[in-house]
């Protein structure tokens, strides 16, 4: 299978498709746009060349810019973007850049147009919000959607085939998964893509394309940090069970401001019914100061403390009543030495642990929740700049770190090969359309780890 070639022609420029892309669009070369559900582009592109006084974006000084092989080529791969009619633009694309070619000036005027409505039409598809995503701060989510943002950037750009590329690439992981499975597609002579890629590209469209940010993926249960599109360091995590409890990691886009030295760990009314009150009524006190455990009026920091004696154990255990029971720091603390909180509305957090055998497993879906670290004081460093020590051996020291870090949880069953695309286990079912939406809507308990 032939790899796609640009060709010149004059003032016009087009590009050879391979021949399976060719068999899928040449009975739509004469379909109109609004044919390929460019309908609304097209009225919002009419609109921005009405209000605004811009030259031509793509035919400056009526020539066709050379960045205009490189439209067409992402085009043709947008079904792999989940753009299914990208092909359908390219090649009406194709067609008026050949008739501009004969220097008219309403045939240039009507290219200019065309290209600009494919185009609004591609970026805005692929900056759609990730479905099932928590959004912690607004502008975590995908910018600059309308046609006037999109085509100003374009027009302002020092290198328009720079900007085409670098948008169609969104960020370094989603860009290795399409193209991965785009060389795929073409050897094996298939442009169909698996339904499973795109769910998976859908969920990682958030990710920053550069600056210094953490990827947890709870799919291949991996930490990443991230500097300028590169990887600088990576661990293993243990993440959330949905098969024993219900309660999958969710996927959000955040920003960590501060860690926290010598946490408490808030325990999960869940588990203060089948284990805390059942040791209580077996071994008493001894149950709860053997652990670290005491009953507390409410979550904050200087929670007054409650006497076990005074608490109906038999109603906490039978799921009658519940209270607020939290862990003190130590060395059975499971939140280990230090938890790294960020805002995220289901009280999910990254921490420490004493509990070390988990991260010698393959698979390590064994949370409530919350994201376990295999070597929390590497992120610490990483994030302060410095080895991070506790100030002291009081509880719930904050330390704030010199920036704001962009954090995302999100879930991969998709990976690059040399070969193409594998697939994991789908062990949270988010594969299935529509699956991740109805996890992120069901309730999660509160105090998670």
């Amino acid at each position: 299978m032939k790899h796609l070639a640009t060709l010149f022609t004059g003032a016009a420029l087009t590009v050879a498709l391979p021949l399976a892309a060719q068999a899928q669009v040449q009975p739509l070369i004469a379909g109109s746009f609004a044919d390929a559900g460019g309908l609304a582009a097209q009225n919002a592109v009419a609109a921005f060349y009405k209000s605004y006084s811009v030259p031509p974006i793509w035919f400056r000084g009526g020539v066709a810019s050379p960045a205009l092989a490189d439209v067409q080529r992402v085009l043709y791969r947008a079904p792999f973007d989940g753009f299914a009619a990208g092909p359908q633009y390219a090649a009406q694309i194709q067609a008026a850049i050949r008739q501009a070619a004969s220097g008219n000036k309403a045939d240039i005027t009507a290219a200019e147009r065309a290209v600009s409505t494919a185009w609004v039409a591609y970026v805005q598809s692929l900056k759609q919000l990730t479905p099932g995503m928590i959004y912690a701060y607004p502008v975590l989510a995908p910018q600059g959607t309308r046609a006037d943002q999109i085509l100003l950037t374009a027009a302002a750009a020092p290198s328009l085939q720079a900007y085409v590329n670098s948008t169609s690439n969104l960020n370094p992981v989603y860009a290795q998964l399409r193209d991965a499975a785009w060389l795929q597609g073409q050897s094996a002579g298939n442009m169909t893509p698996d339904p499973r890629l795109l769910a998976n590209l859908e969920r990682v469209r958030s990710l920053p394309s550069a600056g210094k940010f953490i990827f947890v993926d709870a799919g291949s249960q991996m930490l990443y940090m991230y500097e300028n599109g590169r990887v600088v360091d990576s661990m293993k995590v243990v993440v959330g069970d949905k098969k024993n409890f219900g309660l999958p990691t969710p996927m959000i886009a955040s920003i960590m401001h501060y860690m926290t030295f010598n946490p408490y760990w808030n325990v999960p009314h869940h588990l203060v019914r089948q284990k805390v009150a059942p040791g209580y009524l077996k071994e008493g006190a001894k149950y709860l100061k053997a652990r670290g455990y005491e009953i507390v009026a409410d979550w904050s920091e200087d929670a007054a403390v409650i006497s076990p004696d005074t608490v109906d154990w038999k109603a906490v255990a039978a799921g009658a009543k519940q209270i607020r029971v939290r862990q003190l720091p130590g060395p059975t603390n499971s939140m280990g030495k230090m938890k790294f909180p960020f805002p995220n509305g289901q009280d999910i957090f990254l921490h420490d642990t004493p509990q070390r055998d988990y991260f010698n497993l393959a698979r390590r879906d064994r949370s409530n929740g919350c994201v376990r670290l295999e070597a929390a004081p590497r992120l610490a460093r990483w994030l302060l700049g410095q080895d991070a020590v506790a100030p002291s051996k009081d509880p719930e020291i904050r330390t704030k770190l010199p920036a704001g870090i962009p954090v995302y949880l999100s879930y991969l069953t998709a990976k690059p090969t040399s070969t193409g695309i594998a697939y994991l286990d789908d062990i949270y079912g988010w594969d299935v359309p529509g699956a991740q939406v109805a996890a992120v809507s069901a309730p999660v308990p509160t105090a998670t780890r």
